[in-house]
């Protein structure tokens, strides 16, 4: 959660009970300089299982300038929280990589917070992966294509609109996908054999199966890879009839492959609802 000293906020850390007290605090934040924490019993207070603690600092400037560097780049970095404030760190760790467990592994950020290192015994060391938004292409115009960029803005993903497959240029990151949906046999054979040997982790194709079929047969013919990211019918099935309903399922199922879920039904889960935070907390 972002606040100005005129108390302007962006984002959020619950469903509207925490900020007004936070954002309260947070002026005194901005007059002394000094970070802060709250601790919310939210069981006696809101009626809800548990305890939350917040932390309250005044950012750099250089945060801000640091972080944007790192994602207008398109490369995952870290935060690293201390005592002495917020850093961000480029990651040495590979791709798919969980971030630092240990202090061992966290001192690997290539010396780039030696401040991170400098603090009191036993000062908490809190280390948050952030990765680049999602980037998705859209092969095809037509009106169809609103609901995705509707959905694309909520979700502050990155939406590009493609007409020529021709044109298409990308540099490919773990963060990028891909939709075809010109509705036009040529123009989606010519980019999916364009998209298809980049290895995305999601292409996925707007049509029916027995097109999708003899896309496939004309594709494996001229030894192109069908690989494990390419989707087909695209969609998660939620009986999606109108445009705006299949850029739903769609959208959906891009976020579920990002995302790494089943997309099953929450009712249905018989694991917490949220999975285990992989940051690490240091002492």
């Amino acid at each position: 959660m972002l606040i100005w000293p005129d108390c302007k906020t962006i984002g959020s850390l619950s469903a509207g009970c925490l900020e007004e007290e936070v954002t309260l605090r947070a002026r005194e934040v901005f007059e002394t300089g000094e970070p802060g924490l709250i601790s919310f019993d939210t069981r006696r207070r809101f009626g809800c299982a548990g305890r939350i603690d917040i932390f309250i600092e005044r950012a750099a400037e250089s945060f801000f300038a640091d972080l944007a560097k790192q994602l207008d780049a398109r490369r995952p970095c870290v935060v690293v929280t201390t005592n002495r404030g917020t850093m961000v760190a480029v990651p040495e760790w590979k791709s798919g990589e969980a971030p630092p467990h240990s202090k061992t592994q966290a001192r690997k950020l290539s010396g780039q917070c030696p401040d991170a290192f400098d603090k009191p015994k036993n000062a908490p060391l809190l280390i948050h992966k952030i990765h680049p938004p999602i980037r998705l292409f859209i092969l095809g115009d037509g009106l169809d294509s609103k609901p995705f960029h509707s959905f694309g803005n909520l979700l502050g993903w990155q939406l590009l609109e493609i007409i020529d497959a021709n044109k298409l240029a990308i540099v490919p990151d773990e963060w990028t996908a891909a939709i075809v949906k010109s509705h036009n046999y040529g123009r989606d054979f010519s980019a999916l054999k364009r998209l298809l040997p980049l290895d995305l982790r999601y292409v996925g194709l707007i049509g029916p199966r027995k097109r999708r079929n003899q896309l496939l047969s004309d594709l494996l013919d001229l030894g192109v890879t069908i690989n494990a990211g390419f989707f087909a019918p695209a969609g998660l099935d939620l009986g999606a009839e109108t445009p705006e309903e299949i850029a739903l399922a769609i959208v959906s199922e891009v976020q579920r492959v990002f995302a790494g879920a089943s997309g099953e039904s929450l009712r249905d889960r018989k694991m917490s609802i949220h999975a285990s935070p992989r940051s690490a907390v240091l002492a």
